[in-house]
Parts: C-alpha cells; structure tokens; sequence
C-alpha cells in the first residue's frame, strides 16, 4: 500500500503545474503566428509559472503528515487523481503529434485546468487552516484560466 504525506501531494501538484506551464509554452511558440493564441498561451504559462511559486511556499509551510479516517484513504484517492495519462500525451517529443492544432491546444489546455481544479479542491481538506486561503485562491484563478480558454474555443 502507498501512503501518501501532505507533503507529497503538493509535490505532485507542484510537478503538474510545471508540466501545464510547459505545454502552454510550447503551445505559444507552436502557435506563434496567431498573436491572439500567442498572447493567451504565453500568459497562461506565465500564470502557472506563479503558481508553482505559490505552491513551493505553501509546500514550506505544510507539516508532512497524513490525515486519513482510515489506512489506504488518501494514498487511493490521491493515486487516482495524480495517475493522469494526460500529462504523459502531451512531452515536448510528442507535442506536435498530439496538438495538431489550435483546437488540439485549447482542448488539452481546457482538460489541464479542469484537472488542476479538481486537484486542488481535493487537497484542500488536507492542507491545514494556514493555507487553505492561498489554495482557494489558486483554484479561482485556475477556474479564470478555463474561462479565457473557452472563449478562445468559440472565437476558433
């Protein structure tokens, strides 16, 4: 059995918002030529690049520890949550395999934040009082990166 720490989790999640920072940089670049896509990708790699700083501070400030009401609890719903194929289709080796298109990019993008929501939402019970604050806040800004990719969508 994987018992996961507190700790470890937002290890993880900090691993997947430098994974979303990559793929919107290479989404930029690939996309270059449309300065609307450009602009959109280009800012919301610089977004997740904040936000792996604010998850580096909150990993500072959390006690490694396990809160389940029961052994296994965390450890198989994290597991879940973090065994993500997503993450793995879309490397820098197979970007241009997988995102063909804008609309491939806005989609990946769309599914990258719908998974940060829910990561983060899920963390929140185990992160402590401190900084429950600084999560909420990470995932309203997450729900306004899936708002701006989805009226990029219909202008595509």
């Amino acid at each position: 059995m994987n018992i996961f720490k507190v700790g470890e989790v937002i290890d993880i999640g900090i691993e997947k918002e430098k994974k979303r920072r990559d793929f919107y940089g290479m989404a930029a670049k690939n996309f270059a030529e449309n300065v609307e896509l450009r602009d959109l990708f280009t800012e919301l790699r610089d977004w997740e690049d904040g936000h792996i700083r604010k998850f580096t501070e909150i990993r500072e400030g959390v006690k490694d520890r396990t809160v389940e009401s029961y052994p296994g609890e965390l450890s198989g719903y994290m597991q879940v949550l973090v065994d993500d194929r997503l993450y793995g289709e879309v490397t820098p080796e197979s970007f241009k395999e997988n995102v063909a298109s804008p609309a491939d990019a806005i989609e990946y993008g769309i599914s990258f934040e719908k998974d940060a929501i829910l990561f983060f939402s899920e963390l929140v019970p185990y992160i402590g009082a401190t900084n429950t604050e600084a999560i909420r806040a990470l995932i309203a800004e997450e729900k306004e990166h899936l708002v701006y990719l989805s009226e990029m969508k219909k202008k595509l």
